[in-house]
Parts: structure tokens; C-alpha cells; sequence
């Protein structure tokens, strides 16, 4: 014995009927009929044209009425919603006030108002955090970059204009990171010079101390040092030879 599920061929609500019934019956509108038709209404609603005609109710006749244990509910409301609106307007399904409808399962108007509102409110936070942040650390990046001759000045005794070039990249939220590129080498002592010239510009910029994680690399032809509040190490690199080309015709 098992409970099946079909379409009343009257109003189009869900109906319930023991498979070993050869009838079943609707209880929202009293119409009795084969279940092997409402087993096939249900699986093609579209194609059925639904009378809504009014059927007294027999009293001391047999009642076909099933009950599921867990019906799938949802989907077969969904069907007959489908149903419903592709009727005439002179025929519409009557409610089943037992069935949910597609409406049931949708948020809330006021939930969904209130995820929306709750997603501005947290991009509107974000956005007042982060655009502070980023001019704060552009006007430091501008005002540092104004002055940055000031590191090569008293570097040990190295005359940095007459270098080929001198070239620097400062990044960082707070411009904690500076790379500095060179056209000639220098010695460790040079480098700890503009590391502690660039720490004392930055601070001044900032309105603060010379402190912090401050770290500078500093590449030139051979060697590439890196210098941070504990000290340099450096890094010989191979020397990087420029072949000059001339172009050929064919």
C-alpha cells in the first residue's frame, strides 16, 4: 500500500489516494473520479482545461482520502501555480488552504529590504575606512616623494649627482617600503646613510618619530642591499653587461 499523488480534474488542487483505489476524490471541491486521471493531469497540467463546476458533497458514500507522510509539497504547488495562471481568466483554480503556495517559500519583503540595507551599510563602512586610509597615505607618498633629494644629501661621502641616474619606488600603507636604483655602487656605510636619512624624512612627514619597520632596498650594478633597523646585508649579483645592437636591413 502506498499513497500516490494527482491533480483534481475539477479544480486542479493536489489530491491523495491509496494506490489500490481505482477512484479518488477531491476534498476541497467533492469531485470523484479515476486515479489513473489524476495521475495523468498531474503530470502534464498544462495541456487541461479545469471546469471549477460545483459538486455536492455525498454523504454514506466511501470517501477516497489519503494522507502522505512527507509529501513533496513544494514542488506540486509550484506545478499547479503554473497551471493556475496558464487558464483563462474565466477559469481559476480554487485555494487549497492545506497547500503552500510559491509565495510561501519567498523572503520576506521586510528581510529582503533588510539584507539590502544591511549590504549598503556595510560597503558605506568600508568605503569610510578605506578612502581616510588612502588619501592619508597618498598626501604622505606626494610630500615624501617632494623631498626625497634630502636623503642623498651628507651620505657618507658619496657625490650622488654625479650618478647616471638615481630612481626610487616607495610603497606601503604608511611608505614603510622604499627601492631605491642606482646607476653606480656604493658601500654599506652609504647605504645605512640613506636608510637613516630616509627614516628621519618620513618621520618628519609624518609627525612622528623615526621608529618603526622601516625597510630600503637599495640595487645598484653588482649588489643589492637591503637595509632595516637592524643593520644591511647585501647580495652580489652578477654585473649586468648591455649589449648594444644596430639594427640590419634586409
Amino acid at each position: 500500500m502506498a499513497t500516490k499523488q494527482g491533480m483534481c480534474k475539477n479544480c486542479g488542487s493536489l489530491v491523495m489516494f491509496d494506490d489500490r483505489d481505482e477512484l479518488c476524490e477531491c476534498i476541497f471541491c467533492n469531485c470523484v473520479f479515476p486515479s489513473a486521471e489524476a495521475v495523468k493531469i498531474l503530470e502534464n497540467p498544462d495541456g487541461y482545461e479545469f471546469k471549477n463546476e460545483k459538486i455536492e458533497k455525498q454523504e454514506g458514500n466511501k470517501h477516497y482520502y489519503a494522507n502522505p507522510v512527507m509529501p513533496d509539497i513544494v514542488e506540486k504547488a509550484v506545478a499547479r501555480d503554473k497551471t493556475s495562471k496558464s487558464q483563462p481568466n474565466t477559469v481559476k483554480l480554487q485555494a487549497n488552504e492545506f497547500e503552500i503556495s510559491p509565495n510561501d517559500v519567498k523572503a520576506p519583503k521586510k528581510l529582503v529590504i533588510g539584507m539590502a540595507a544591511g549590504v549598503v551599510l556595510a560597503v558605506a563602512i568600508i568605503l569610510a575606512i578605506a578612502f581616510p586610509l588612502y588619501f592619508s597615505r597618498k598626501a604622505l607618498h606626494d610630500s615624501i616623494s617632494n623631498d626625497l633629494d634630502f636623503i642623498y644629501a651628507s651620505s657618507s661621502n658619496v657625490n650622488y649627482s654625479e650618478f647616471a641616474f638615481k630612481q626610487a619606488n616607495i610603497y606601503g600603507l604608511s611608505c614603510q617600503y622604499i627601492k631605491l636604483g642606482l646607476s653606480d655602487d656604493i658601500d654599506e656605510a652609504a647605504v645605512t646613510a640613506l636608510y637613516s636619512n630616509y627614516t628621519k624624512l618620513r618621520a618628519d612627514k609624518r609627525g612622528g618619530d623615526a621608529s618603526g619597520n622601516v625597510e630600503m632596498f637599495v640595487y645598484t650594478p653588482d649588489t643589492v642591499f637591503h637595509a632595516t633597523k637592524d643593520g644591511v646585508t647585501k647580495d652580489v649579483q652578477e654585473k649586468v653587461t648591455i649589449i648594444e645592437t644596430t639594427e640590419t636591413s634586409k
